[in-house]
């Protein structure tokens, strides 16, 4: 099922993402991982956006068929019930290589969209 709100989930990946991005511009992996509310802060948004994702359902991948969409949503869920398992190096990863395009695909899924909410 997807959401009926299709517009405001894209933007609440956006939104995040540009948190994700201004929390972390000016850090590289060691000083990111001895930042705990850093940290923090970036695990939080990475499970608004993976909730966002999971509640755009089934459109997703019709809007932007390039994201791991299945691992996004799975990450939020290891986030929240697997926290004590994820390493920073991982959540790095996420932040430094994939989210860049996820936040790309949606900007661009965002302005094909009627701003209708």
């Amino acid at each position: 099922m997807s959401s009926k709100k299709p517009v405001q989930r894209l933007q609440d990946i956006v939104t995040n993402a540009e948190a994700i991005f201004r929390y972390t511009g000016q850090m590289n992996f060691d000083t990111f991982s001895q930042d705990r509310k850093t940290v923090d802060a970036v695990e939080r948004c990475l499970e608004r956006i993976s909730e966002a994702a999971a509640k755009l359902g089934d459109l997703a991948p019709l809007l932007m068929p390039d994201q791991p969409w299945q691992q996004i949503r799975a990450f939020g869920n290891r986030l929240r019930h697997e926290y004590d398992e994820i390493t920073g190096e991982r959540v790095w990863h996420v932040v430094a290589t994939l989210l860049p395009s996820l936040a790309e695909a949606c900007r661009k899924a965002l302005a094909s969209q009627p701003h209708a909410t």
